[in-house]
């Protein structure tokens, strides 16, 4: 996979109440495309922050309906994949890349 497709899949890390209680098991959250499957985000993330990734799971969201002024309109569809690291690798989100 080239560089230019994995800065496509990571889109950017989630930072909530959820995803930071995830840090006490080397869990981080991120926002990836929709198309990405589990193992080119596995190699993404390994190779853009060089850490040992031991697990992927993800979770797809699909957007709601929503009413504004009467107008009805539909937030997008996104998707989150929660990676856990192996012991003693860390990647800090508040920085860049």
């Amino acid at each position: 996979m080239n560089q230019e497709r994995m800065y496509d899949i990571l889109l950017g890390p989630v930072v909530t109440e959820k995803s930071t209680m995830g840090s006490e098991f080397n869990q981080v959250t991120f926002r990836v495309a929709l198309d990405a499957t589990k193992p080119e985000i596995k190699e993404a993330v390994e190779t853009l922050f060089n850490v040992k990734v031991t697990n992927v799971n993800t979770n797809r969201t699909n957007g709601k309906v929503k009413r504004f002024r009467g107008r009805i309109g539909q937030r997008s569809d996104y998707k989150k994949a929660m990676v856990t690291l192996e012991e003693g690798q860390t990647i800090d989100v508040t920085t860049g890349i």
